[in-house]
């Protein structure tokens, strides 16, 4: 009995050792594993250091002679810019035949043009300090020299984006990620953004993955962009291609390249697509709440387009708007009146609603306007006259479609007839060919000796009758 209570005393003290020792090595890797902020702590602090040391290898006496010729070398080039810029700007505005994109450098380069001196002298300095003296006294100035060119490439590529802000985003960002290269500290940089990081579930997304994934998807869209605008300028110069299925063809284009562009942009910072399943499911959950008219308004482009029921430069009237088309988009189409206003209508209602295309199988349109003349005047020669007074319109067409004049009816005071004749540019206007139409019938009957009757009334006074009757009477 005694030997088996040591026995249990024994075990019991042993596993209790054994917890106190598990205790201990636990806490000591809990203390042997770094926490994030002592990571990003780390990382801040040997950057510091390597900034301390560069500023303190300034005072060197090489170096602050490189930095005092730096100096000298800026104030040099601004000197010359003031000079060469006028001139510059006269001789630019003497290149007229000139392409706007010819134009944009220039001007880029006018307005850069001390930092483009700069680059220049100070490239040719280093040259002439490698010949006369050690490499390492003019290492200062190459460096600069490096960052002042890799600052006007990057001018010069950039300026291919045609969005500004995107454009703006690409240059300051590589103009900031080029001088941490040149400088040796992108190795530093990535672990500095590494270490800055949330955790999503399972997930961890790093400042540098942002950083990533903004700057690929702003240079893949950039170069959709500049593809989709290079493939549309060509399908739009195709005269084989309706005009409606010119728009479809481009808008198509740029679903696929901009698709396209998205998701290759994803997968190349390594982000897992399969998580975009959940999304789809809300966005079809959205769409079948929300987005009706959205949808609708984008199946009937579609349909629209398809059907070649209405293209670019059709003169249609819709209710009380009556204009042609400008533009067709995913949404509306863009209708701009004579008066200048621009109606943006909803797809929708182009199909659904009923529309007037004056222009849909050809662009003739025929007019009408009504007269009449007095019942003293030949019917016969007020319908010629009426017809070669229209002819000389401008606008009016003789052929093949020929003016034509009727008799309509006969009215009170005149003989009433109808003048029809054909326009094959409704986009001209209406009204203003209607208003020339009848100025010239005007100017042709008064030389004719036409007239234009208006109602004439007789009124008798029944009362005054009454009163003169009697007196006269004899």
């Amino acid at each position: 009995m005694e030997e088996e209570i040591a026995t249990g005393t024994e075990t019991t003290t042993a596993d209790a050792q054994a917890d106190a020792l598990n205790r201990t090595a636990g806490a000591a890797r809990e203390v042997d594993t770094p926490a994030p902020d002592t990571e990003t702590t780390q990382i801040v602090l040997g950057i510091w250091d390597q900034v301390r040391g560069f500023l303190e290898d300034l005072l060197r006496p090489w170096n602050a002679y490189q930095v005092a010729i730096a100096l000298g070398l800026v104030a040099l080039s601004f000197l010359i810019a003031r000079t060469l810029q006028p001139r510059l700007y006269d001789w630019l505005k003497t290149r007229e035949g000139w392409a706007k994109w010819r134009y944009r450098y220039a001007m880029m380069i006018y307005r850069r043009l001390p930092l483009v001196v700069f680059v220049a002298i100070t490239w040719l300095t280093v040259l002439v300090m490698r010949e006369l003296t050690w490499p390492s006294r003019s290492y200062l100035l190459a460096v600069l020299a490096n960052l002042g060119t890799a600052w006007l490439v990057v001018v010069l590529v950039v300026r291919l984006v045609q969005n500004s802000a995107l454009r703006s985003f690409l240059r300051y960002g590589a103009w900031a990620w080029i001088t941490i290269v040149i400088l040796g500290l992108s190795q530093e940089a990535m672990q500095l953004m590494d270490s800055i990081a949330i955790e999503i579930g399972d997930s961890r997304l790093t400042l540098w993955m942002v950083i990533q994934a903004a700057l690929i998807l702003g240079l893949t869209f950039a170069l959709v962009r500049f593809l989709s605008r290079q493939t549309a300028s060509r399908i739009r110069s195709n005269e084989d291609i309706s005009p409606s299925m010119q728009v479809l063809f481009v808008k198509f284009l740029q679903v696929l390249l901009y698709g396209a562009a998205f998701f290759i942009g994803l997968r190349t910072i390594g982000f897992d697509l399969r998580g975009l399943a959940f999304l789809s499911g809300a966005i079809g959950v959205g769409i079948g709440f929300g987005l009706q008219k959205v949808v609708s308004n984008l199946v009937s482009g579609v349909i629209i387009l398809l059907d070649k029921s209405i293209k670019p430069g059709d003169v249609i009237s819709l209710g009380e708007t009556f204009g042609w088309i400008n533009s067709l988009s995913a949404r509306y189409v863009s209708v701009v009146t004579r008066d200048g206003k621009e109606f943006l209508i909803p797809n929708e209602d182009l199909i659904t609603g009923q529309v007037v295309n004056w222009s849909h199988s050809d662009t003739y349109v025929r007019l009408d306007i009504y007269f009449g003349t007095a019942y003293d005047d030949d019917p016969h020669a007020v319908r010629k006259i009426a017809i070669e007074a229209a002819k000389g319109v401008d606008r009016v067409l003789s052929f093949p479609k020929t003016p034509v004049c009727h008799i309509v009816g006969f009215g009170d005071s005149s003989v009433d007839y109808i003048l029809r004749f054909w326009i094959e540019d409704p986009t001209g206007g209406l009204t203003n060919i209607r208003g020339n139409v009848y100025l010239a019938l005007w100017d042709a009957f008064q030389e004719n000796g036409i007239s234009i009757p208006f109602p004439q009334r007789e009124v008798r006074m029944l009362g005054e009758e009454n009163s003169t009757g009697p007196e006269s009477s004899p």
